[in-house]
């Protein structure tokens, strides 16, 4: 093993707004270290950092976040709620169920349950 995870980091437009938008998601608060560089430390999980960048995002996400909520009709509403986008409609199958979202700036994510869990 070379390491473990210090933190999962976003590049954006806006640190501050995706900082504030994933707290009330995953939980903790938005901490700014300087403008361009935020981050939130979610109960029992990993540092959620959101870095400043000048580009726009163009084209799908190679990694994404999936949030796992009790039931996923009502964490997806929850999110639009936020401020979130839903795509798409809710994707059912043997392993379970997901709602593809996008955050504020177009980086897509997921909430999601496992039929296990179900």
């Amino acid at each position: 093993m070379l390491g473990t995870i210090d933190e999962v980091v976003f590049d954006c437009r806006s640190p501050r707004e995706l900082a504030i938008f994933w707290a009330k998601v995953l939980g903790g608060e938005p901490v700014g270290r300087s403008e361009s560089w935020w981050y939130i430390d979610p109960p029992g999980w990993t540092r959620v950092a959101f870095q400043k960048v000048p580009e726009e995002k163009v084209v799908k996400n190679r990694v994404h976040l999936d949030v796992l909520v009790d039931d996923v009709a009502w964490g997806a509403d929850e999110a639009v709620r936020l401020g979130a986008v839903k795509v798409d409609g809710i994707i059912s199958d043997s392993e379970g169920s997901f709602q593809v979202l996008l955050d504020p700036e177009g980086n897509e994510w997921c909430v999601v349950r496992s039929a296990a869990d179900a």
